[in-house]
């Protein structure tokens, strides 16, 4: 399916990117309609799937979590049942906050958040290490973030009038 968004949309979107918690009130005064169609644009964007959720940042440092690391992990064998195997028990390793299948020499980049570098190096060696099917696994502690940008560079959109393709729920 395929849904025109306009510069309203567009205002809408990056308003809520930025803060999540305004109110339709203030989201409204933004996108520069009043607050009715305002809420009526971003339930129909909620329910095509383009807002998918709304999270909370937290400063992990704040509580306690100062270890954050990437993790680059091979897999011995990359058929489709070993990749959705391993996906799914990533899933299940708390200290793995996000997970991409990539492409070249690696399969996989973790991005994880720990408490301690003790916690991180037992889930390396204990866990991600020991998983059935991984051949490698190369680490990187995190100095400092130098950038942190909400997920999607709408700021980057020339043409705010167009047309995008859903993707199928089901």
């Amino acid at each position: 399916m395929k849904v025109r968004l306009d510069t309203v949309d567009w205002k809408i979107l990056r308003a809520l990117q930025s803060d999540g918690r305004m109110t339709n009130v203030e989201l409204a005064r933004r996108a520069g309609i009043s607050a009715p169609p305002c809420l009526r644009r971003v339930r129909a964007l909620e329910q095509n799937g383009i807002i998918e959720s709304y999270r909370t940042l937290l400063d992990e440092k704040q509580l306690g979590f100062d270890l954050t690391a990437f993790a680059s992990v091979g897999l011995k064998n990359q058929t489709e049942a070993e990749l959705v195997r391993f996906e799914d028990e990533l899933r299940g390793w708390p200290i793995v906050r996000e997970a991409w299948m990539v492409s070249g020499e690696i399969d996989f980049v973790l991005f994880c958040i720990a408490d301690t570098l003790r916690s991180f190096q037992t889930f390396v060696i204990e866990t991600l290490t020991a998983a059935e099917n991984v051949e490698s696994v190369r680490t990187s502690l995190t100095i400092r973030q130098s950038k942190a940008e909400p997920r999607v560079p709408i700021d980057a959109i020339e043409d705010e009038d167009r047309v995008v393709q859903l993707k199928a729920t089901g």
